[in-house]
């Protein structure tokens, strides 16, 4: 899964507005700025279908190896804490709402620093178990210590599957449990072992739902860098790297004046009702020309929300919203599109876990277009890891 080295996009974003992000949808509700309170030709097979396991699979190692540890040092949640959007949304979420949290009983699944069981705590919580399976469970000790919490917030390193609560059940099951393409690292399995095992009859799950969201951009300065460029490496044909490359989704701040298409909602998660397994899917889309242009990549982002609170809250990660540590995810097509204004991009997406690490994410893509100026008809598969 690869990153823009030299983004610096992040300040030219518009304010976060779930009608801002999807212009096309008729739902008249709005999330407040927390911090305010060529030619184609047809192909039929592609050049990335996974015949070769080398390519999907590299070496052994995966994300598995590294995702405990990678949270043990305190860069990622400096990156995490300093983004307002997600940490001003989940302050205003417990300080707003104190009615959910006053003299409840609260579970932080992954809690990193302990940022939100201190947000539950001082909103008046009862008890908060604050469970974080890596090294910064020690770091979290400390930090409830040294602001006086210790005797509302008890720090539980260890897996969520593998630790026992000291009460049966808990009121409110409070989690920051969102990755890259929503899905990435799925800790979402996790909060729901969480939800199942412990949550009371009448309790709350927050966030509780997510909306995953799709559209098309044109890219061709980044695409060249990014793709084309292994075509030739100082004279040499470097192209077997290209395949492997175009399977790579890459993470990184969309401009949204790339945008060619509407945004098309894929999935829906309802946290509060859903099942492990519903996080695998397979969803059509159609996405329609908003002008004459090329498609050079799909993007990907999601929607958080906040429905049990007095007023609804929420955040979107998506292009037309103000920058967050998630950006979006962009998965570049082999071919070049030619699209004109009104045509149509149909497809469909298909998401499930990697058999063999399910905290990456296997995608297949499938999409046609039959326009004008261009007719393809191509199977993609991306691997994030």
């Amino acid at each position: 899964m690869g990153r823009r080295k030299n983004s610096n996009n992040d300040t030219n974003q518009s304010s976060s507005s779930f009608n801002n992000s999807h212009q096309l949808h008729d739902a008249k509700i709005r999330f407040e700025d927390p911090e305010e309170t060529t030619e184609c030709s047809t192909h039929d097979e592609s050049m990335c279908e996974p015949d070769d396991d080398s390519l999907l699979d590299g070496d052994d190692k995966t994300s598995a190896d590294y995702y405990f540890d990678s949270y043990s040092h305190f860069g990622i949640h400096e990156e995490m804490l300093k983004d307002v959007v997600r940490t001003k949304t989940y302050q205003n979420v417990i300080y707003q709402n104190k009615f959910l949290y006053k003299d409840k009983v609260v579970l932080d699944v992954g809690a990193g620093t302990g940022i939100l069981s201190l947000f539950c705590a001082r909103a008046g919580a009862k008890h908060v178990y604050a469970v974080e399976c890596s090294h910064m469970a020690d770091m979290a000790k400390e930090i409830v210590e040294a602001n006086g919490y210790s005797n509302v917030i008890t720090v539980l390193k260890g897996k969520v599957e593998e630790i026992e609560l000291p009460v049966a059940k808990v009121d409110i099951i409070i989690s920051e449990w969102m990755g890259y393409f929503l899905l990435f690292e799925n800790m979402l399995n996790t909060v729901l072992y969480a939800r199942d095992k412990w949550l009371a009859e009448d309790g709350v799950v927050l966030p509780d739902k997510t909306s995953l969201y799709l559209t098309a951009i044109e890219d061709a300065e980044y695409k060249d860098d990014k793709i084309e460029f292994w075509n030739n490496v100082y004279g040499f044909d470097m192209s077997c790297i290209k395949k492997q490359a175009l399977m790579e989704p890459l993470v990184d701040t969309v401009d949204q004046n790339q945008i060619v298409t509407n945004c098309e909602l894929l999935k829906i998660m309802d946290i509060s009702k859903m099942a492990p397994g519903d996080a695998s899917f397979t969803a059509p889309f159609k996405l329609v020309a908003e002008r004459d242009d090329y498609i050079h990549a799909l993007v990907a982002y999601f929607d958080v929300t906040f429905s049990k609170c007095h007023k609804l809250t929420g955040f979107s990660t998506g292009p037309r919203s103000k920058a967050t540590h998630w950006k979006q995810t962009v998965l570049y097509l082999e071919d070049v599109l030619t699209i004109c204004e009104g045509e149509t991009l149909f497809g469909s997406m298909t998401v499930d876990q990697n058999k063999k690490n399910p905290r990456d994410v296997d995608i297949m893509l499938k999409y046609t277009l039959n326009g004008r100026r261009c007719s393809v008809s191509r199977i993609q598969y991306y691997k994030m890891r």
